[in-house]
């Protein structure tokens, strides 16, 4: 059995080693001018320089979701990363300002969702699902089973979120999205 701290190092790695994959896919996407979408800053606030580039300091503010932007033809996206090396998704692993955040932008008509790393596998999870998970499955966790038809092409390099496997782009796809019809004058 492995160490909590050691068990906990290695999850926060494999945390980081997603969210970089994604940020490739960020990169892609921009290059091709189908999308403009970056890594939202985590509020850090330095205390005290501790010397050889260490520091000591705190998180000044609740995070918010990890990824804005704007698609092609001006449609908004905000997503949440994360990973699991577990054969489930939790519900639990959003902070309540991340819901907040998330529910907002929905509302407004942005594309909005959970993308989620389960072992090699990755999702875009939408806001629409994940926020009904409990009423939808009688449980706050999401297996894969459950969210087949949300699996995103990826390669060595990067997450390609926005390209479903089963060849959808995510930008035509109305689930992902609060309809327009919906949205209150």
């Amino acid at each position: 059995m492995l160490d909590k701290s050691y068990r906990g190092l290695m999850n926060n790695k494999q945390g980081s080693f997603f969210e970089n994959r994604i940020i490739g896919g960020c990169i892609g996407y921009d290059l091709f001018n189908r999308a403009f979408i970056e890594k939202t800053p985590e509020p850090f606030k330095i205390s005290k320089p501790i010397g050889q580039g260490k520091f000591q300091g705190s998180f000044t503010k609740k995070a918010q979701p990890d990824f804005k932007g704007t698609l092609k033809f001006g449609k908004a996206i905000v997503f949440e990363a994360k990973y699991t090396s577990q054969d489930k998704m939790n519900a639990s692993v959003l902070s309540d300002e991340q819901i907040k955040c998330l529910k907002k932008h929905y509302d407004l008509g942005a594309i909005t969702g959970v993308v989620i790393g389960i072992k090699d596998r990755a999702f875009f999870v939408p806001w629409r699902l994940w926020s009904v998970m409990k009423e939808e499955y009688n449980r706050a966790y999401l297996k894969i089973e459950d969210i087949k038809a949300y699996e995103v092409k990826q390669d060595l390099n990067c997450i390609k979120f926005l390209d479903l496997k089963s060849g959808q782009k995510i930008e035509n796809m109305e689930f992902y999205s609060r309809p327009i019809s919906c949205i209150e004058e």
